[in-house]
């Protein structure tokens, strides 16, 4: 599992009267349409985690956060699932000095990823034939594309390695692209040397998630009250 795009920086609108807010954690449960947006978050989380066992299934390359939690995984005793649980709470423990406030969206992506990652995997079987296995990854990595638009369009606050990768940017003054590039070079590079799979999914993964979630976000972005309406009277 890797960053996506910004989650808590303002973003440029991206449908008529759509955009990305800049909110802290209590301003998210106070900018409205609360169960609509718990239940795409919701669903989000669970297809993002269903996405990346497709790919893992696909067996032709995970994406760098999900080489780490492979690599991680051959040397202790926990499932996939259970990695993405433990390394999404370390990673949160960085947020403390760099002074990041996890929203609820933040915290439900740490365990609900890990656990949709798990069920699906124990439901779908690795294809034989290249071709089969090349149409798991490519669906695995629309698929997580779209949900990673779902959650984000949630506003509920960044997944923990999105927030880590903002969180970094702000203190430091480096770019987003900088930090992203840096962590996710780091994280590859340490889970391959761990023993997790590098390839050709990789390579289609850092490719295409980007283009994916930016076709997706301005269908699922839901539209908050006004600033002034979110804070009590």
């Amino acid at each position: 599992m890797t960053a996506i795009v910004p989650s808590v920086a303002p973003a440029p609108t991206t449908a008529p009267g759509r955009q990305l807010a800049s909110l802290t954690p209590g301003e998210q449960l106070r900018a409205g349409r609360l169960p609509r947006r718990l239940l795409q978050l919701a669903v989000g989380l669970w297809l993002y985690g269903a996405s990346m066992a497709m790919v893992i299934r696909g067996a032709l390359g995970l994406d760098p956060w999900d080489v780490f939690h492979a690599g991680v995984m051959t040397h202790v005793g926990l499932t996939f699932g259970e990695v993405v649980i433990v390394v999404g709470f370390l990673v949160l423990l960085l947020w403390i000095p760099l002074r990041q406030m996890p929203g609820l969206g933040t915290l439900a992506n740490v365990v609900l990823i890990g656990v949709a990652t798990d069920a699906t995997l124990a439901v779908i079987s690795a294809p034989g034939g290249l071709l089969a296995r090349g149409a798991l990854l490519v669906g695995g990595v629309v698929l997580n594309g779209l949900a990673g638009a779902l959650y984000i369009g949630a506003q509920l606050g960044p997944g923990p390695r999105d927030g880590l990768m903002t969180g970094m940017a702000r203190r430091t003054g480096r770019s987003i692209r900088l930090v992203r590039t840096s962590l996710e070079v780091t994280v590859l590079v340490v889970g391959f040397l761990l023993g997790g799979q590098v390839g050709l999914g990789t390579v289609l993964y850092a490719v295409g998630i980007g283009p994916l979630v930016q076709l997706f976000l301005p269908w699922t972005i839901v539209e908050l009250a006004p600033r002034s309406a979110s804070r009590p009277a």
